[in-house]
């Protein structure tokens, strides 16, 4: 049955739930073009409007690209509320989040894995709901992201980073000189999509945490002006460590909760 007017409105769309005990590996620009580290058949999930979303069932894991399979949805259009959803009806319970980002700080370049416990996004404020019920208390899952942690540290061979201060933009630009400054003030790296993602899994009950690599130095950190080519080598790059790591990490999270 659709939702009925509440008070002379549209009743609140209720949020998922998680369907089962997978993992869902989310992943984007981190990974070059036509990259998939899950290997597995590609399924449809219907999500209601937005659907279908295009996933990958790996067995143990599912894979979603949140930009689409195509990498055609930039980072403002990204709906991650169909995203969610999908996870949800994937039969995942948690999920490790891929992120490219761009460091605020000089002594994280290139190359290096972070795992933020924190983000700072005070623009970026998406819900399931319509009322008071999205007054949430946000963040990453402290358990599940310490699992990350231990997994990545114990198997990664890039240079990994536990905690910083991820800050969310809107995107599809980068950002200017004079942000880089006011939000490395606050922040240690900055990105399109990890805290929407992250407010919205909460929601849901999914355990979320994220792993982003540092693609580019932010604009105005260093001598040479960054442009998107600059951003793309980087990211090339720093991606040839994320699958190597993946290869290690993936399996180990992929098993359930004891």
């Amino acid at each position: 049955m659709a939702p009925g007017p509440v008070g002379g409105r549209v009743a609140p769309m209720e949020p998922p739930s998680p369907g089962g005990d997978r993992l869902c590996l989310v992943y984007g620009h981190s990974l070059p073009p036509g990259s998939h580290p899950v290997e597995g058949e590609e399924v449809r999930v219907e999500v209601g409007a937005a659907g279908p979303i295009r996933a990958i069932d790996g067995g143990s894991i599912a894979g979603l690209p949140r930009h689409a399979i195509d990498r055609s949805i930039p980072a403002h259009l990204v709906d991650h509320r169909a995203n969610v959803r999908a996870i949800c009806e994937l039969g995942c319970n948690r999920v490790l989040a891929l992120g490219s980002a761009g460091s605020l700080r000089l002594d994280r370049p290139v190359g290096t894995l972070v795992c933020p416990d924190d983000f700072f996004a005070p623009g970026v404020t998406p819900s399931f709901y319509d009322d008071v019920r999205g007054h949430s208390v946000p963040g990453f899952d402290p358990g599940w992201r310490a699992r990350v942690v231990a997994a990545f540290e114990g198997r990664a061979e890039a240079p990994f980073v536990d905690g910083g201060v991820y800050a969310q933009v809107r995107g599809p630009r980068f950002e200017t000189p004079a942000e880089v400054r006011a939000l490395a003030r606050d922040a240690d790296l900055v990105g399109m999509t990890i805290a929407a993602e992250a407010v919205l899994a909460r929601e849901a009950g999914l355990a979320y945490a994220a792993v982003c690599t540092i693609d580019n130095l932010a604009n105005g950190l260093e001598d040479e002006p960054l442009t998107p080519e600059r951003y793309r080598r980087g990211r090339d790059r720093t991606a040839s460590r994320l699958l190597e790591a993946l290869e290690r990490v993936l399996p180990a999270l992929s098993e359930p909760e004891g």
